[in-house]
């Protein structure tokens, strides 16, 4: 007999949890989150409505899994791609083009970003480990090129760090207000004027 495949359709495996996540990301970038409903959601994923609740309450946690699985994948993207100054800004500029595309995510994560700065948010605890991780691996990466100094002179890896998510967030915010705006030659910049470029071939 072959392996029990868990509690029916109400098992709580990853690979449900994932597929349901998947689904949740085409309806809210397809639908908007406004008009996107839990029953889409769930036939997309080849569940019940029902199915859906056992492992994810509402729409709003839909939505923080939805974005938690783009900010790990494309950190694991990123540490693979960039091992180097010189290749942050080509990635820099891949990443902004993908998130181009589905323009629908961008605004929720930038909505959902600004709701979770209240401490009684249910993202709220998300967002800021999230910050604070990001800034973390960024700055820890920087320490050896400030080692070798390529981190323009009087800049620290930690305000690299911070300038770095500003930077990224604060452009994808006026892109999405006005999507005819460049973002990609503005975070170009922004890596130049970030390593000294008297080192940057060194």
């Amino acid at each position: 007999m072959g392996q029990a495949k868990g509690r029916g359709p109400y098992a709580k495996t990853p690979a449900r949890r994932a597929e349901i996540v998947r689904a949740a990301r085409d309806s809210f970038a397809e639908n908007g989150y406004a008009k996107a409903s839990l029953r889409d959601i769930a036939d997309r994923a080849g569940i019940t409505h029902a199915g859906l609740l056992h492992h994810f309450r509402n729409k709003d946690e839909l939505l923080a899994a939805v974005l938690a699985e783009r900010d790990s994948v494309e950190w694991q993207q990123g540490v693979a791609q960039v091992d180097s100054p010189d290749q942050l800004a080509p990635y820099l500029g891949e990443l902004i083009r993908h998130h181009q595309k589905a323009p629908e995510l961008m605004r929720l994560w930038i909505e959902l970003a600004a709701a979770a700065s209240r401490s009684d948010h249910p993202a709220h605890t998300y967002f800021v480990e999230r910050y604070e991780r990001g800034r973390a691996q960024f700055a820890e990466g920087l320490h050896d090129e400030a080692d070798r100094s390529r981190l323009r002179e009087g800049v620290s890896p930690e305000s690299a760090a911070v300038l770095f998510h500003a930077v990224l967030n604060g452009l994808q915010l006026q892109w999405v207000l006005d999507q005819d705006l460049d973002i990609i030659g503005p975070i170009t910049d922004f890596v130049r004027l970030l390593f000294d470029r008297d080192h940057a071939d060194e």
